[in-house]
C-alpha cells in the first residue's frame, strides 16, 4: 500500500468489499472512515432527514444518538429489555391510529454488546407499518441470529472496526451492509455526494475508509471466528463462576453472542465500590454506558423521556476484562476477587 501510495480508494477498498459482503453474506458493502460514518451514511441512504422520527435506544454508545440528530432527525427513545436491548414489547409510546397514520421513519436498533435483539419481530413491526431498519452491528461483528451471520438481515447494518472491537483496525474504519441499491446510495453520501469525480448529486460527506485500514481489517477477518470462540469460552467461565454472586449477561435464545464486551449486573448500590476494589487490586474495568445518551448535557434538553429501565441498569453494570487472550490465571484472579468482595460486603 505504501510503495503504491495506493492510500484511498480503488482495488484495494474493493477487495475489502467483497471479503466484508461474502463474509456477512450481504449484496453489497460499504466501507467507510468509522463507524459512526456508517451510521450517518445509512441514514441518509435511507432518506432519513429533518424531523424525522428515528425509534431507538439510550443505552448506547453516542454514535447512534449523535447520527440520528446529525442527518437532523429525532431520535425517540425506548426502553431496554432483559438483555439490554431495544424493546418493543409493547410499543408504549404509540397507539395504533398514531403508528398508521404517522409512523417514524426508521428504527436504528443496537447489537449492545455483541449480541442482536429479536431481528424478525422488529422486521414484522416494521413491515407493519412501513419503517425502514437499521442495525447497529458496531459492537456485534462475527455475531449471529438463528443461525445467519449478522450483515444480511435488515435494510442496511452498519459496522465499526474501531480498534478496541473484535475485529479492529490500526485507526478509525466501518462498512454498511445492504443492496446494491442502498449501497450505491450510501458509497455516494460517503464521498462528498457524488458519482463520478465532479458530479455532485447530494451534499455528502468525506468518509471513506482508508486502504491501510482496509487490509489489516482483511487479514484480520481470517482470525475473527477463531476469537471469538475464545472469547466466548473466556465469558461462558464468568458466567457460570459469578451467576450466583451478581447477575451475568443472558443470552438471547435466538443469538450467537460475540461478546464485544462482558457486563455483570451488581447488586444494587455496590457498583462503584466493587469497581474500586477491583482497581485496588490492579484489575482494569470499564462502565459500558456509565451515562444514558438522553441523560447527557448534549441531548437532554430536547430530549426529555424517562426510561427507568436504562436508567437503573447504567447504575449498576460494570464490564470486566474478556480480551481473547485473557490468561486462565488472570481471569481466575478476576473471579477470585469479586469473590473476596462480595464475601465482605
Amino acid at each position: 500500500i505504501i510503495n503504491r501510495s495506493d492510500f484511498i480508494t480503488g482495488p484495494t477498498v474493493e477487495k475489502f468489499e467483497k471479503a466484508i459482503s461474502d463474509y456477512t453474506g450481504a449484496e453489497d458493502c460499504a466501507g467507510l472512515g468509522s463507524g459512526t460514518n456508517a451510521l450517518v451514511c445509512a441514514l441518509k441512504a435511507l432518506d432519513v432527514g429533518e424531523g424525522d422520527e428515528v425509534l431507538t435506544v439510550g443505552h448506547t454508545f453516542v454514535s447512534t444518538t449523535e447520527a440520528i440528530v446529525n442527518v437532523g432527525a429525532k431520535p425517540v427513545f425506548m426502553d431496554i429489555d432483559e438483555y439490554y436491548h431495544f424493546d418493543l414489547n409493547p410499543c408504549y409510546k404509540f397507539d395504533e391510529i398514531y403508528l398508521l397514520l404517522n409512523p417514524p421513519k426508521a428504527i436504528l436498533f443496537v447489537d449492545l454488546y455483541g449480541q442482536t435483539p429479536d431481528i424478525d419481530k422488529i422486521k414484522k413491526f416494521a413491515k407493519k407499518y412501513r419503517i425502514k431498519v437499521i442495525e447497529d452491528a458496531a459492537q456485534s461483528f462475527g455475531a449471529k441470529y438463528k443461525d445467519k451471520t449478522i450483515g444480511s438481515l435488515v435494510d442496511l447494518t452498519c459496522f465499526s472496526f474501531n480498534p478496541v472491537k473484535n475485529l479492529g483496525a490500526m485507526g478509525d474504519a466501518g462498512a454498511v451492509t445492504g443492496s446494491k441499491k442502498l449501497i450505491d446510495k450510501v458509497k455516494m453520501y460517503r464521498d462528498h455526494g457524488r458519482r463520478t469525480k465532479y458530479d455532485y448529486e447530494k451534499v455528502g460527506y468525506n468518509a471513506r475508509i482508508d486502504n491501510l485500514q482496509a487490509v489489516v481489517i482483511q487479514a484480520k477477518l481470517k482470525k475473527i471466528d477463531e476469537w471469538t470462540k475464545r472469547k466466548r469460552k473466556i465469558c461462558q467461565k464468568y458466567t457460570e463462576a459469578l451467576k450466583d454472586i451478581v447477575k451475568t449477561p443472558k443470552e438471547a435464545p435466538w443469538a450467537y453472542h460475540s461478546y464485544y464486551v462482558y457486563v455483570i449486573e451488581t447488586p444494587e448500590g455496590t457498583r462503584d465500590a466493587l469497581q474500586k476494589y477491583l482497581k485496588e487490586k490492579g484489575i482494569a474495568t470499564n462502565i459500558h454506558y456509565k451515562f444514558p445518551t438522553h441523560t447527557t448535557k448534549a441531548f437532554k434538553d430536547e430530549y426529555t423521556e424517562k426510561l427507568p429501565r436504562t436508567e437503573y441498569i447504567c447504575n449498576n453494570i460494570l464490564s470486566l476484562p474478556c480480551y481473547f487472550t485473557l490468561s486462565e490465571r488472570n481471569q481466575n484472579f478476576i473471579i477470585k476477587t469479586i469473590k473476596e468482595f462480595y464475601e465482605k460486603h
